[in-house]
C-alpha cells in the first residue's frame, strides 16, 4: 500500500475540482494531494465510468471521493474504481446539502457511526486503495467532543487511519451548502483537541485557510491542511515551496516551484490542445484560467476576456496561447495585449 505525504491537499469541490482544473493544479504544486468533485456510488455503478473516473497519470496523487449511505454499494462502487489506480478513496461525511440529505449520506451519516464504520469497513474490504474519511466537528445538536470523538473512534476501529476535518458543525436545516461554510463558527481548537486524544491518527485540518502563515500555524498541530475555495478563486496561491511537513515530494511536471503565470499557461497549454481537438469545449478548460492573475496588473481585463461569451474559441484560444509564449518572451505589455485580436 502507497503511503503518501497530505501535508497539503486541495478539497474535493462541485463544479470546481473536475480533471481539467486537477491537471492545472498538478501544473502549480507537485505536492498537493487533489480530490475529485464528489461522485455518488450509484453514479458510478449505473453510469459513464470512464467519464465519471478517467484522470490523467499527471494528476497524481489524487483522491476520489465518494458519496453514499449503503455499504454494498459503496463496495461496488470501490471494485470498480480500483482499475483506475486512485491512490485513495474518500468517504464523504460532512456535505450538508438536501440533496446529499436525502440520500442519507454526508453530514447526515454523522448521526450514524454505527452505519458510517460499516461503510468504511465494506470500502476497505472491496479494495487495496486506502480509505479516509471527510467530516465535521459536528451536526444540529450533536456537537461536542464527546460525539465528535466516539464517531472518529469507532470509525479508527476499522483501520482507517486519515481523517480530514472540516473545522465547523454542520446544519441540516435551515442552511444553503453556501451558509454551511461560512456561519458555522470556525472551531480550529477542537480539531487540535481530536489530534492530541487520537497521536496515531493522521488529521488534516479543513475550512477558511486562505493564507500561508494559517498554513504554518496549523501545522504546529495536525498532520495538513485543506485548502479550499481560496485555490478556486487564485490558483497561483499554491505557488509556493513543497511544505516541511510530511514525506518526499515527487519531482515537478513542470520544472518546480515558484512558476510564472506564463509558464504555468505555457505547460497547460499541450492539455489545453490535446483536449480541445478530441472534443471538449475550450472553456472547460480556459475557465480555470479565470482566477490565475487574481491581484496582478490587467487582472480585470483577463477575467473580462476569458469570462465574455461573446468570444469566440479561435480568438479565445489565440489569445491564451499568445499568453503562455510570452514565458520565454520579453515582460508583457498589458495594454498592447488586451488590444490584440485575430
Amino acid at each position: 500500500m502507497k503511503v503518501f505525504d497530505h501535508t497539503l491537499c486541495v478539497a474535493p469541490m462541485m463544479a470546481y475540482t473536475d480533471r481539467h482544473f486537477r491537471y492545472l493544479l498538478r501544473i502549480i504544486s507537485q505536492q498537493a494531494v487533489l480530490y475529485t468533485e464528489m461522485v455518488t456510488a450509484q453514479a458510478i455503478i449505473h453510469g459513464d465510468i470512464n467519464y465519471l473516473l478517467g484522470f490523467s497519470d499527471e494528476e497524481h496523487p489524487i483522491a476520489l471521493q465518494l458519496g453514499g449511505s449503503n455499504p454494498f454499494q459503496l463496495a461496488e462502487a470501490c471494485k470498480l474504481a480500483t482499475d483506475f489506480h486512485y491512490d485513495e478513496i474518500n468517504l464523504n461525511v460532512g456535505c450538508p446539502s438536501e440533496r446529499v440529505q436525502s440520500g442519507c449520506f454526508g453530514a447526515a451519516l454523522m448521526k450514524e457511526p454505527d452505519l458510517v464504520a460499516e461503510c468504511v469497513k465494506a470500502m476497505q474490504d472491496s479494495t487495496a486503495i486506502p480509505i479516509t474519511v471527510k467530516t465535521r466537528l459536528g451536526v444540529d445538536e450533536c456537537d461536542s467532543d464527546d460525539f465528535l470523538h466516539e464517531l472518529i473512534g469507532k470509525i479508527a476501529e476499522t483501520g482507517c487511519t486519515t481523517f480530514i476535518m472540516h473545522a465547523r458543525k454542520a446544519w441540516l436545516k435551515g442552511l444553503s451548502p453556501k451558509e454551511n461554510r461560512e456561519i458555522p463558527p470556525l472551531e480550529y481548537d477542537r480539531v487540535y483537541r481530536l489530534k492530541k486524544c487520537f497521536p496515531q491518527l493522521k488529521i488534516i485540518i479543513n475550512g477558511g485557510i486562505t493564507d500561508k502563515k494559517s498554513i504554518e500555524a496549523h501545522l504546529k498541530f495536525v498532520d495538513g491542511v485543506m485548502l479550499g475555495r481560496v485555490v478556486c478563486s487564485n490558483p497561483y496561491f499554491l505557488n509556493f515551496p513543497p511544505l516541511k511537513k510530511g514525506g518526499d515530494i515527487a519531482p515537478a511536471m513542470s520544472g518546480g516551484f515558484s512558476l510564472s503565470r506564463e509558464k504555468i499557461i505555457f505547460h497547460y497549454l499541450p492539455y489545453i490542445l490535446k483536449e480541445y481537438s478530441s472534443g471538449t469545449p475550450l472553456r472547460h478548460m480556459t475557465r480555470h484560467l479565470i482566477g490565475l492573475y487574481q491581484g496582478e496588473p490587467g487582472a480585470r481585463a483577463w477575467r473580462r476576456l476569458l469570462s465574455d461569451a461573446t468570444v469566440g474559441d479561435r480568438q479565445l484560444l489565440y489569445l491564451v496561447q499568445k499568453r503562455g509564449r510570452e514565458a520565454t518572451c520579453e515582460p508583457r505589455d498589458e495594454n498592447n495585449f488586451f488590444r490584440d485580436s485575430c
